[in-house]
């Protein structure tokens, strides 16, 4: 294993600069994601993945040594869609009511878990420990980042007194329902009972006199 490997960082041989190169990179990711999706990790090989991006597996090689690297990388690029939508919507829920706030928080939580759900579902279900996997965790930690600043600078009056253990059991047990329901129920993802059940555990949970 390389050392950027065990670092966490994606092991990426070639670095595109250029548009087509960058293209290149994209639709070997995507390749990816599709085949893990259809097949597994454990089922996926280097050579499908090429097939699929309609390359060469020299070309695919150039970018990225072995299959492990290509997980990480699209683990990596998985992350930065979910995070770049949650931080978008944050930034919008500022000025409303609290629990308007939540329930606007919840239904992006499960929008940003709606990126390609089955995709996810692999990430979770299939894909080993390998080195840099566990960076997907941290969409956790930049959610308890963003929704601690956000309850920070409200005024209304909060039941928990340990800001801190509130925002990390919160943020953790919708995750586990949102994780569960992408294992067992994807379709409740776009329920709006689903958004509406989540947002009545938060809200009573967190306000002293909940809605």
């Amino acid at each position: 294993m390389t050392s950027a490997a065990k670092s966490g960082v994606p092991d990426v041989r070639k670095q595109p600069k250029q548009a087509r190169a960058q293209a290149t990179m994209e639709a070997i990711l995507t390749a990816t994601a599709a085949v893990l999706t259809e097949v597994g990790y454990h089922h996926a090989t280097t050579n499908a993945i090429a097939r699929r991006a309609g390359v060469s597996i020299g070309s695919l090689y150039q970018y990225f040594p072995h299959k492990e690297a290509l997980v990480t990388a699209l683990c990596e690029r998985h992350l930065g869609e979910m995070t770049a939508l949650l931080i978008g919507e944050v930034a919008a829920m500022r000025g409303l009511p609290l629990a308007a706030a939540v329930r606007a928080l919840v239904r992006s939580l499960l929008r940003a878990h709606s990126v390609e759900p089955e995709l996810h579902r692999v990430l979770i279900e299939q894909v080993p420990r390998i080195a840099g996997f566990e960076r997907i965790t941290q969409i956790d930690r930049i959610i308890i980042e963003l929704i601690r600043t956000e309850l920070e600078r409200r005024e209304e009056p909060l039941r928990p007194k340990d800001l801190d253990l509130a925002v990390f059991m919160l943020v953790h047990s919708v995750q586990a329902i949102t994780h569960a329901a992408i294992l067992d129920r994807p379709g409740a993802l776009a329920d709006p009972a689903l958004a509406d059940e989540v947002t009545a555990l938060v809200l009573r949970y967190l306000l002293v006199d909940p809605p």
